[in-house]
């Protein structure tokens, strides 16, 4: 028994849907900064909502706990209640770090230096056949000035301030007891951000 010949037409003209799940869009990184607030923006917030440093140091409220439950609740409402300042904690560690590495003190002043000087004269400059503008040249002086910060210690630098600020914003965060400063003003805030 023959099965008969079936023709199905499969011809016309056929779209691909665009994939928008994988493709790279540049647009959306061109508004990038529009999103994300400046440095110096942020260090403003940050300044509008410090805590008062007297309060931040009064040294009778440093107490141990009871127990670990009561713990990471007090190290939690320590972390919302004093972000400012420990932010401030962590800038002020690495003012010291730069002050006290002058090396690496030097290599920043260079390259923020090298970028003014860029940015005043403001030509772009042939590169391996590409136009580089004033911004990609002072990240490329940027980049070229890692090696020569690693070989000053910045990577030592950064991970002393990483481990300091980790250190003493712990230390602050498990021994103060924010239960004696808390009032019904601050207890609203609190009770939002845990």
């Amino acid at each position: 028994m023959e099965t008969p010949e079936v023709h199905i037409d499969v011809s016309g003209n056929m779209e691909t849907p665009p994939d928008t799940k994988s493709g790279f869009n540049l647009s959306s990184f061109t508004n990038f900064s529009t999103r994300i607030p400046s440095l110096w923006e942020l260090l403003r917030l940050s300044r509008q909502n410090i805590r008062p440093w007297s309060e931040f140091l009064q040294t009778s409220n440093f107490k141990t706990v009871a127990n670990v439950s009561r713990l990471t609740n007090r190290i939690i409402r320590n972390l919302a209640y004093f972000q400012s300042n420990y932010l401030f904690v962590f800038l002020g560690l690495i003012v010291y770090c730069l002050l006290t590495s002058p090396l690496i003190l030097i290599v920043l002043g260079a390259v923020f230096y090298a970028c003014y000087k860029i940015k005043q004269i403001s030509t772009p400059v042939a590169f391996f056949s590409k136009q580089l503008n004033t911004n990609q040249q002072c990240v490329a002086v940027g980049v070229a000035s890692v090696p020569v910060l690693y070989l000053a210690g910045a990577g030592a630098v950064m991970f002393w301030v990483l481990g300091a600020s980790f250190f003493v914003i712990s230390l602050h965060a498990v021994f103060y007891n924010i239960d004696a400063i808390v009032t019904e003003d601050t207890e609203t805030f609190l009770s939002e951000t845990v």
